[in-house]
């Protein structure tokens, strides 16, 4: 009776666990991601109309290659959060806002909602893909890409031969701050002005925007994107008071405190980026077009880069496995030396890191950047083609913010 009371509790207290196969500075990479992400590239990959011998090449590939994507991945995003002056909390939020916007959805919840459905994970875990994805990119652009040198002349011909890609509508792209005056007496009503007019003078001054916003913007939709408002505008969208006020400004333009009825309160506009109708100059599309000549140049300079990255990394691998990208006569064999990092790891701990260190495609889609800009730089080449993006749609109306008519 002993002995079948204590059964449940036996099998209760059974952890899940996971083979470590390599670890990286203060992380590791087990079997099991490794696994998951050949299943997404398969996912991938047959989406993309692969089959037959075709597939199985590309599997094999993905598998002979992703310990070392993985490793690629976690090295650019421990130095990009080790670099002074790289934040990417507003690509983040542009990229959320970028799909309410092409789907229609209005709050939060109908976010979280969409991204379980079409990407099958959690909305928080789509943010730390993103957020892992364009610190990947920050610094490659900083490290790598910025000391690519194409010629200007190159660029001019490129230029040249490509003016149709470089025709632009009138467009400008805001983030908000509202600090809201609803229910308020007098008094209160110019302690809110008194907050808003601070509150420009601070970002004037140099402090950012989508900091101020997510802590003091009373519209919290927005707050939670540091204030950006989803898509670009053009005049008729907005209240014709407020697009003679931004259009008439440059990029970076923080505004006075406007007084609004509907919603009540003080709004604070930033111009995000403004693009003049027609034509843009070579001068206007020059950082854009030397990113496009640079990507080819680019991919041999990375894997030179992350080589050095190996070099300098605490870096061991576990027999039988093997990174397809290691650095010629770095010693990366695995010490048996408890006290370091046991050979095996549970289940639990591995959601919990991976929650903080996610990064690698995303199954079911992309949505592209939320203004028509180039990307800092290439990322790294991946395994297999991506997913299509979900169908895009047009503007949501416009009741989730005061700007429109």
């Amino acid at each position: 009776m002993l002995m079948a009371a204590a059964l449940p509790l036996a099998a209760a207290d059974i952890r899940v666990v996971e083979e470590i196969a390599a670890k990286v500075n203060g992380d590791i990479i087990t079997r099991g991601e490794l696994e998951e992400t050949s299943r997404d590239i398969e996912k991938a990959a047959r989406a993309d109309g692969f089959t037959g011998a075709k597939l199985q090449d590309a599997l094999k590939m993905a598998w002979r290659d992703a310990l070392r994507e993985r490793i690629d991945e976690l090295l650019l995003v421990q130095k990009a959060k080790d670099t002074p002056n790289i934040n990417v909390d507003g690509e983040v939020a542009r990229y959320l806002a970028q799909i309410q916007t092409q789907n229609k959805l209005n709050d939060s919840d109908k976010l979280a909602a969409f991204v379980q459905e079409n990407f099958g994970i959690t909305l928080e875990e789509l943010k730390l893909r993103k957020k892992n994805e364009f610190l990947s990119q920050r610094i490659i652009g900083q490290e790598v890409a910025s000391r690519v040198n194409i010629p200007e002349a190159d660029m001019q011909k490129y230029y040249d031969e490509h003016k149709s890609d470089f025709v632009r509508q009138e467009q400008v792209f805001l983030s908000q701050i509202l600090v809201s005056t609803e229910g308020k007496t007098p008094e209160q009503v110019a302690e809110a002005e008194k907050k808003a007019k601070e509150l420009v003078s601070r970002a004037r001054a140099g402090e950012k925007f989508n900091e101020l916003a997510q802590v003091n913007s009373d519209d919290t939709e927005t707050a939670s994107n540091g204030g950006y408002l989803p898509g670009g505008y053009k005049r008729t969208d907005l209240r014709p008071e407020i697009a003679e006020l931004v259009f008439s400004q440059k990029k970076g333009y923080v505004c006075d405190p406007l007084k609004i009825a509907t919603p009540p309160g003080f709004l604070i506009l930033k111009v995000e980026e403004r693009y003049e109708a027609g034509q843009a100059s070579f001068d206007e599309v020059k950082d854009q077009i030397q990113q496009t000549l640079a990507g080819p140049k680019v991919e041999p300079k990375l894997r030179e880069y992350l080589t050095k990255l190996r070099v300098d990394a605490f870096l061991e691998i576990k027999e039988g496995y093997v990174d397809s990208g290691a650095a010629p006569g770095k010693d990366t064999s695995w010490q048996d030396v408890a006290e370091i990092k046991p050979q095996t790891t549970t289940k639990e701990e591995t959601l919990a890191r991976r929650r903080k260190y996610i990064l690698g495609i995303i199954p079911h889609g992309r949505v592209g950047a939320a203004r028509p800009a180039a990307p800092a730089a290439a990322p790294p080449a991946q395994t297999a083609p991506p997913a299509p993006a979900p169908p895009p749609a047009p503007n949501p109306p416009g009741t989730e913010t005061p700007l429109k008519q």
